[in-house]
């Protein structure tokens, strides 16, 4: 993240507290909800250290407000946001920018997605790691990425997997909750 002055904000939805970051380049950390806003930002600065608290840029009170919206279950999207991801893998990168791709109350899965990007189902365990390492988690709706079958895998968030069925439940989509063997290995 070489780009100077990282300013961050910590503010309350419906679904808890959450914090962004940004820089002069666009959006460079989401924080998903925490219970308290201290959790929030002890979450969000160990992602973004440095960072100093700030008034948001205009995009960034839209994207605050974006946020609100969605955690009320009004229909959000997040595409537009200018992003700022650091040096991030090409790969990352073009998974990333497909995951984003990824509609309200639609899923995908992690097979599917790295077919769509040209690569084989070996590739799904690439999708899975970018997705478990998103630094703009909601931005980049990572929560709509599903393991085979439609089971719900892994999620990194608060809250892990309890937090992504909750996530798409807002949408409307249900999804059956993993069997514990299957937590972190649903690929």
């Amino acid at each position: 993240m070489g780009q100077a002055a990282h300013h961050y904000l910590i503010f309350e939805t419906r679904g808890g507290f959450c914090g962004i970051a940004w820089n002069n380049a666009g959006i460079t950390r989401f924080q998903l909800p925490a219970k308290s806003a201290e959790g929030a930002q002890r979450m969000l600065l160990r992602r973004a250290p440095g960072a100093k608290p700030g008034a948001p840029t205009p995009e960034v009170a839209e994207a605050v407000a974006a946020v609100k919206r969605y955690f009320e279950g009004k229909e959000t999207d997040f595409s537009r946001f200018k992003l700022d991801l650091g040096e991030q893998d090409p790969f990352f990168q073009r998974i990333y920018a497909a995951a984003r791709q990824v509609g309200w109350g639609r899923t995908t899965t992690y097979g599917a997605l790295a077919k769509e990007l040209g690569a084989g189902p070996e590739a799904a365990r690439d999708v899975g790691q970018a997705m478990a390492k998103n630094p703009v988690a909601l931005i980049i709706p990572c929560h709509r990425v599903l393991a085979a079958g439609g089971k719900v895998g892994g999620f990194s968030a608060p809250g892990g997997s309890a937090a992504k069925i909750r996530m798409l439940a807002l949408e409307g989509v249900h999804v059956e909750p993993a069997p514990p063997a299957q937590q972190s290995f649903g690929f």
